[in-house]
């Protein structure tokens, strides 16, 4: 079923982590008749609780912004983890929306789901074609099937349009900033802030900081979900959401360095895992939806730390 606008009630899962905070604060939500339950209020591990939920609260959207998510640290030490609580999320969100009567699932899936192998523009029809990333292999299998699940369900279902959208990575406010769990930026946000409060003399990186990645500020990608909602119908049934550029870890440690007024320098240990040597999705069905971000890399920067100023110190 074609469907496009707002439609109300709006339940979010993962309303409590970075996507869904952030899209609490897009203007276009303001007054929103929002639906945010923490995991306190809905377990989405529990299929029964979460197929009661929709059918107590009938929501018209759903977008699917739940997930166990982590570094390269946490994603290595625990892949079942990753794979079970993923691919349980989804599934009970998703079949649980159909059966409740949604008009419209917007499911948020991962760029690590390509191929690792891949040194061009990371395009759509990309996907499957070649062996994952190892370090998070258990979080992208996870993720594909989701993505196939909604698929299909859309195929099959008369009243549910059902999509899913790859985000490259994303950082911003509301972020993860502890140091065994974050991502890049955040990491690096909070190892220039602490060197700067230490006086330290040098900043480590993992790697030679040659591995280049595409990062999308999280307010912008909430920008980007709110227009595809808005334009449902026009959506294609899968599609990237990035800037279709990329940046070195080293040029991420610097700009991080140059936002936050460190001087010192930086030292590499070439013994640390790196992950894909390139990552930067192609987005040219979004340059057809008629979307761009807002935000530069430093911009992006300087507002993140101000929030990690306020709320993670």
């Amino acid at each position: 079923m074609a469907a496009s606008g707002l439609l109300e009630p709006i339940l979010v899962t993962g309303g409590t982590g970075m996507v869904g905070q952030n899209l609490r604060e897009h203007p276009a939500l303001s007054g929103a008749r929002l639906l945010m339950p923490g995991r306190a209020e809905l377990d989405l591990r529990d299929a029964a609780a979460v197929r009661a939920y929709m059918q107590l609260h009938r929501p018209a959207t759903v977008i699917h912004a739940a997930g166990k998510v982590g570094g390269i640290q946490a994603n290595m030490r625990d892949p079942a983890g990753f794979l079970i609580e993923n691919l349980d999320l989804g599934r009970n969100v998703i079949t649980a929306a159909v059966e409740a009567g949604a008009s419209v699932v917007l499911n948020l899936a991962s760029s690590c789901i390509y191929p690792r192998d891949r040194t061009t523009l990371l395009r759509e029809e990309d996907l499957l074609t070649g062996p994952l990333e190892p370090t998070n292999e258990g979080y992208a299998l996870a993720k594909i099937a989701v993505l196939k699940l909604a698929a299909y369900l859309d195929a099959a279902s008369e009243a549910t349009s059902l999509k899913s959208v790859i985000p490259c990575n994303l950082f911003g406010r509301h972020d993860n900033f502890k140091p065994a769990s974050s991502h890049l930026l955040p990491a690096i946000i909070q190892k220039v802030h602490g060197a700067i409060q230490t006086g330290a003399e040098s900043v480590e990186i993992w790697g030679d900081g040659t591995a280049r990645r595409e990062f999308l500020f999280a307010t912008d990608f909430a920008d980007a979900v709110v227009h595809c909602l808005q334009n449902f119908d026009a959506m294609p049934d899968l599609m990237n959401i990035g800037l279709g550029f990329d940046y070195s870890i080293n040029e991420y440690y610097q700009t991080v360095a140059d936002v936050l007024g460190y001087a010192g320098g930086f030292h590499h240990d070439l013994d640390r895992p790196v992950g894909m040597a390139r990552k930067v999705v192609d987005v040219s069905r979004l340059d057809a939806m008629g979307w761009k971000p807002r935000h530069d890399l430093k911009q992006a920067v300087g507002l993140t730390y101000e929030f990690f100023l306020r709320s993670a110190v």
